[in-house]
């Protein structure tokens, strides 16, 4: 069982893709554990991925899990850096320093940064304190970057070569020193000062004459990134480059380490969970929901519902201003619920269209002018199509029966049409334009959260729904 290699994962009768971790799989474990056949169970996972031996982990507690955590034998801190964080944690408090040093020292260093980053004080401490000096370097070069840029990301485990080296000697040099590198698809051709002057696929460099110098070796023109380069634009870099890691270099082109694809994936899901949590119409939280405390997952929501609150009590301002209109024209409150809902979500619609545009550099700030007039066109066509459901909606009742607007109803169908067409169209010019004027100001374009929106276009869309009411029913109920 197991994730194999490709041959032998799409053998006849069986899919290309199969996670070894199914129920069956997990009771076999269950059941040789309880024989005490460890050779067995050795066997068993001995074939799995690491991550797959994470997750098959994640499924035991108490002496279960120790016993298959003792199996898995040299591959435990590769099993340890898939586990979540709140498990690693867990186990941490549990292991004996001793072991735990021994465990952590073993981790790639861009995966032990994370973790020690995490983790309380004293436990940091007690781990850097037993770790070999080398490693203690390390680790405190990466930790000493804030955490949104490339520095945090970046392993100093890859392989650099001297340029006036032949494609021979490269490949002979790569055999010696290219074992427990993050990555041998790329390699890099450093200078006597540690300078980068240029990377090479391994691809090429096999393919190439043996007694070719390396630095004449055909191959795209290399990209890097600098180590304080905020992980948005290194997430953007790997999508434009299409490459599977890229070198960090400081400010005088020294090559420092490397960014793989799988560390972008990670930044990738924190980018992608930031947003989605501003569009929630919230603070991003600052660690997984799982392991936020109350204190900080009320303060990270509270400051924002007590904005929109705020917020909404212009609304009720606006109906007390209107206090009058609405007493000599009672019917008027029944549309109130339809007419700001309706511009809500307009403008909800068109901020998370934008945002997300902005994001995938679809559109920029130069294309202010052409997202409003898109935009206002499809106000319009929108509004129009609701504001002719809302008349009809109207027409259908009273002729039906099922309520009475009285003598004035086709004055009111005529309101509330024309009504859904001004908010829906200020909603969908509101939710378009304020990213892009928070993207001018420096912020987050996510900030215009959905609730954001909403709470704007609830009080000018009442202002729109009674002043446009006022005009139409003028002389009749109003």
């Amino acid at each position: 069982p197991g994730l194999q290699s490709e041959a032998r994962a799409t053998l006849p009768g069986r899919p290309p893709f199969v996670t070894p971790i199914d129920p069956d799989f997990k009771t076999r474990i269950t059941s040789l554990i309880e024989q005490r056949a460890w050779h067995a169970l050795r066997r068993q996972i001995s074939d799995l991925h690491s991550a797959d031996i994470a997750e098959l982990l994640g499924g035991f507690e108490g002496d279960e899990f120790n016993i298959l955590f003792r199996l898995v034998g040299k591959r435990k801190a590769d099993a340890f850096s898939y586990f979540p964080v709140d498990r690693q944690r867990e186990l941490i408090r549990e292991t004996e320093p001793a072991q735990l040093s021994l465990l952590v020292s073993q981790m790639q260093p861009d995966d032990r940064a994370r973790l020690i980053s995490v983790l309380p004080r004293e436990t940091s401490n007690i781990i850097l304190a037993r770790l070999p000096p080398s490693e203690i370097k390390r680790s405190l070069v990466s930790l000493s970057y804030p955490e949104d840029t490339a520095g945090r990301y970046m392993t100093p485990d890859f392989v650099a070569i001297d340029p006036e080296m032949t494609a021979a000697e490269a490949l002979a040099h790569i055999r010696q020193h290219g074992r427990k590198k993050e990555t041998l698809n790329v390699v890099y051709l450093v200078d006597k000062d540690g300078r980068l002057v240029e990377d090479l696929t391994l691809g090429n460099l096999v393919l190439a004459d043996p007694d070719a110098k390396v630095l004449d070796i055909v191959d795209p023109g290399f990209v890097d990134l600098r180590d304080t380069t905020p992980q948005e634009k290194v997430l953007e870099a790997f999508k434009k480059y299409d490459r599977v890691a890229l070198p960090v270099t400081d400010a005088s082109g020294r090559m420092l380490g490397i960014i793989t694809v799988d560390d972008v994936m990670d930044v990738a899901e924190d980018e992608m969970t930031e947003d989605m949590q501003k569009i929630g119409g919230m603070d991003a939280l600052d660690a997984a929901y799982s392991q936020t405390g109350l204190f900080q997952m009320v303060r990270k929501r509270g400051v924002w519902l007590a904005v929109l609150f705020v917020g909404e009590l212009f609304t009720a301002s606006a109906m007390a201003h209107y206090e009058e209109e609405l007493a000599r024209a009672l019917v008027l409150t029944l549309f109130i619920p339809l007419i700001i809902s309706s511009g809500g979500n307009s403008g909800s619609q068109a901020a998370s269209l934008l945002i997300r545009a902005l994001a995938l550099k679809d559109v920029a700030l130069s294309d202010g002018w052409r997202v409003m007039r898109r935009e206002l066109a499809s106000g319009l066509a929108l509004g129009t199509l609701l504001g002719i459901l809302g008349f009809v909606r109207v027409t259908l009742w009273q002729w039906a029966g099922v309520v009475d607007y009285g003598e004035h109803w086709f004055l009111i169908a005529t309101a509330i049409g024309l009504s859904l067409v001004g908010v829906v169209t200020f909603g969908t010019l509101v939710g378009a334009l304020l990213p892009f004027l928070l993207q001018r100001l420096g912020l987050d374009p996510a900030t215009s959260s959905a609730p954001f929106v909403a709470t704007l276009v609830d009080v000018t869309g009442l202002v729109i729904y009674f002043q446009v009411a006022a005009v139409v029913l003028r002389g009749t109920l109003l």
